[in-house]
C-alpha cells in the first residue's frame, strides 16, 4: 500500500476488536473515515473477532437480529439481545488472556463493556474504536462517511474489507509478539487487536515500522 505524502486519508469499515493489521494500518493516516453507509456484509469482522485460547483459535461472534443474511445500511443492523452473546465472549477473553502481562490493565473496562446491552453493531464498534484509539494513542483524527462511494480517488486509501476471516492471516510482513499460547500451538498472526494488547501492551506504534501495510 502507497502510503507517501499525497495519501494521508483512509477509508475502512467499522470492525469488532478488528486484527491487528486494521489498527496498524490506522497510524499511517491523518484522516481515517469509517464507512456508515455500505450494506451489511456477512463474513467479516464487522460482528466477530478471532482470539486465541488455549486449544486453538476462537471465533466470538455477535448474534444479530435478522440474521447475517439481511439486507439494510450497516448503521442498521441491530443486535440480539435475548443471547447471552456478552456473557460468553467475556468469559472466553478472560479464559484466554487472564495470564497475560498486560490483562489487569483492561479487565475493569472489558467488565463494565460486556455488561451493556447496545442495540446497534455500528454504534458498539464504534465504542470500541475510540476507546482503543485512546489505548493505543493513535493519532489521525476519526470520522464518519456522508454517502456511499463504490470508489475513491488516488488520494484516499481505501482498506474497505481488505481483511477478512477467510484471509486475514494470508498477509506477509505480518509482526510477531510473544503470545500466551504460543509454546503450544505456535505462533498464530493478525489475531484480533485483543491479544496484541493483552500480550505487549498497547505500544502498538513501536510495530508500524516493521509492518508492510
Amino acid at each position: 500500500m502507497n502510503t507517501h505524502n499525497n495519501i494521508n486519508s483512509l477509508i475502512i469499515e467499522n470492525q469488532y476488536f478488528g486484527c491487528v493489521d486494521y489498527y496498524l494500518s490506522l497510524f499511517k493516516f491523518s484522516n481515517i473515515i469509517i464507512e456508515q453507509y455500505e450494506s451489511w456484509q456477512k463474513m467479516s469482522f464487522r460482528n466477530r473477532c478471532v482470539i486465541q485460547g488455549a486449544n486453538g483459535m476462537i471465533n466470538l461472534t455477535i448474534p444479530l437480529e435478522n440474521g447475517r443474511d439481511q439486507k439494510c445500511l450497516i448503521k442498521e443492523v441491530k443486535i440480539n439481545n435475548r443471547e447471552d452473546w456478552q456473557k460468553q465472549h467475556l468469559r472466553s477473553i478472560f479464559s484466554s488472556y487472564g495470564k497475560s502481562p498486560f490483562f489487569e490493565f483492561y479487565r475493569d473496562w472489558l467488565e463494565s463493556f460486556y455488561q451493556k446491552k447496545q442495540s446497534y453493531l455500528f454504534d458498539m464498534n464504534l465504542e470500541i474504536l475510540f476507546w482503543l484509539k485512546d489505548r493505543l494513542k493513535i493519532q489521525g483524527a476519526i470520522s464518519l462517511s456522508d454517502t456511499f462511494a463504490k470508489e475513491y480517488p488516488e488520494e484516499v486509501a481505501d482498506l474497505r474489507n481488505r481483511w477478512l476471516p477467510k484471509n486475514f492471516q494470508e498477509g506477509k510482513g505480518q509482526i510477531r509478539y510473544n503470545q500466551v499460547f504460543e509454546e503450544k500451538l505456535g505462533f498464530q498472526p493478525n489475531l484480533s487487536i485483543l491479544d496484541l494488547l493483552f500480550n505487549c501492551g498497547p505500544d502498538l506504534k513501536s510495530y508500524t515500522s516493521n509492518s508492510s501495510l
